[in-house]
């Protein structure tokens, strides 16, 4: 059984590592955070001090990172995972980051005769926990079928979705469709709300109707929780917004227009209850 490093114990990181290390991998963990090592630790996993050490002790090291700029550093900085990372590992990215970040990063990993593979997910915190997220994977199918065990300990679909880099578009094109259903599920609660209509009602008939979709069934059990402090709310308002910018940077660089995203982006405050 494959050595198994992770890096990036965070919201959708920690179920994710949660469920590598209860399959009976051995898991190398790092995160900036001792607390989260610690959690980990108390459970069988290894520490590691740096990502250059969990490189130095894995095969398969996975990254759950933020964005671009920390898989970068994570990767490529100093005590990196490159200064340590032996011959024929894999990285697998699964942070939401630009498919040009991963081919760049591919470029560098393969003078060392390490191998990156693009694998965002798709389903959230909530996904990571029941074992039912989406894998999208860029890359060769060799290397997917090497991390393919690892990747089903939380997955309930992995998808194979072309050479390198494709796995972060599709992820960025699911964030534009998932931030438009919310503006579109948000529009829906307000008229409702100003014509009287119970919401639950009208979810049951939007769920008959062409205009069913996971975020308006699921809009105030999972999306907008009434019952969130306002501080919850304005974090994951927050990640919302931020995980916008990756895919209209991608659209710039395409020279593509995304009206909608670009409007999501701007409302989602008060998509998300916090402005009228």
């Amino acid at each position: 059984m494959n050595k198994v490093g992770f890096i990036g114990l965070g919201r959708i990181g920690k179920p994710i590592a949660n469920n590598i290390l209860a399959a009976g991998y051995e898991l190398t963990v790092y995160d900036l955070r001792a607390e989260a090592v610690a959690e980990f630790v108390s459970r069988g996993a290894v520490a590691a001090q740096s990502p250059r050490d969990v490189a130095a002790a894995t095969e398969i090291i996975a990254l759950a990172v933020v964005d671009d700029a920390q898989v970068d550093e994570v990767l490529t900085g100093a005590h990196g995972v490159f200064e340590s990372a032996s011959a024929g590992s894999i990285v697998a990215i699964h942070s939401t980051v630009l498919p040009n970040t991963v081919k760049r990063l591919a470029e560098i990993a393969v003078r060392k005769g390490v191998h990156v593979i693009d694998a965002p997910v798709s389903g959230g915190e909530t996904g990571a926990r029941e074992k039912s997220l989406c894998y999208m994977v860029g890359g060769a199918v060799q290397l997917l079928e090497r991390c393919r065990e690892v990747f089903s300990t939380s997955a309930a679909e992995i998808v194979h979705m072309g050479e390198l880099g494709s796995g972060a578009a599709a992820k960025l094109i699911v964030q534009v469709v998932t931030c438009l259903n919310m503006l579109a599920a948000s529009e829906a609660e307000c008229v409702a709300g100003e014509t009287g209509l119970d919401f639950a009602a009208l979810q049951k008939v939007l769920h008959l109707s062409s205009a069913q979709c996971f975020v308006v069934d699921n809009w105030l059990d999972r999306f907008k929780l009434a019952q969130d402090p306002m501080e919850v709310r304005r974090r994951r308002t927050e990640v919302f917004q931020k995980s916008l910018l990756p895919a209209l940077e991608l659209a710039r660089q395409l020279g593509v227009s995304l009206d909608g995203a670009s409007l999501a982006e701007r409302l989602m405050p008060r998509i998300m209850g916090l402005e009228k």
